[in-house]
Parts: structure tokens; C-alpha cells; sequence
């Protein structure tokens, strides 16, 4: 697991809820290779380590926001993000910026809420 590109945690848990930073398509540091699908593929990878990392999973995601560097690339997008969600649909803000960390053409935030037994 990559380690993050600044000062800050990249999953926190609060009681049940685990928060999950903005993951970017990037593998230690450096952006993957596949231009935007490549990049939100490997955003969403990254997010399912966050959520694994601390025994939570995609299913328990509640909240994502995506944050696109170019808004046509949103159709794209959700065809990814399916892939990666399944049947699985959390609330979702997806919201067009200047730039992201890196370079970056994608990032993607979540916030899950995972139930111990």
C-alpha cells in the first residue's frame, strides 16, 4: 500500500465509521499508466486496501466523493466506479476541480460505515 502524499492520515476510523481520504490513481507515488480509466481504476483499488486495511470492505462504503479534473470523463467514470461497487450504490457528490495531488485526473473519497460483530 502506498504511502500518502502528505502531511495526513489516509484512513481513520471513528468508532463504526472509517473515513478514507482521497485516493488518487497512483501506486507509490506515482501515477499508473491508462490515462483517466487506468488512474480511476487504480483510485478505486487503493480505496478497497484503505477500507480492507481496517477490516471494512466497499459494501460498507455509505458517502464517496469523486473529484474530476475534466467533467466529460463523468461517463467514463461511472462505468468504473460500477465495476468496482457491484450492486453496491453509496451516496455520491462528484464535483469538477482545477487540479488534483500529482497530476492526478481522478480522486475519490469515501466514507464507510462497517458494523462489528
Amino acid at each position: 500500500m502506498s504511502k500518502p502524499v502528505g502531511p495526513y492520515s489516509p484512513v481513520v476510523e471513528a468508532g463504526d465509521w472509517v473515513v478514507v481520504s482521497g485516493q488518487v490513481g497512483a501506486v507509490d507515488g506515482t501515477l499508473v499508466a491508462g490515462g483517466f480509466d487506468g488512474q480511476c481504476a487504480q483510485a478505486l483499488v487503493n480505496l478497497r486496501e484503505r477500507l480492507e486495511s481496517v477490516s471494512a470492505a466497499m459494501g460498507d462504503v455509505v458517502k464517496t466523493t469523486v473529484f474530476l479534473r475534466h467533467m466529460p470523463d463523468y461517463v467514463r467514470m461511472n462505468d468504473i466506479y460500477v465495476e468496482a461497487f457491484g450492486d453496491h450504490r453509496p451516496a455520491r457528490s462528484a464535483v469538477a476541480v482545477a487540479e488534483l495531488p500529482l497530476g492526478a485526473l481522478v480522486e475519490i473519497e469515501a466514507w464507510a460505515h462497517r458494523v462489528r460483530s
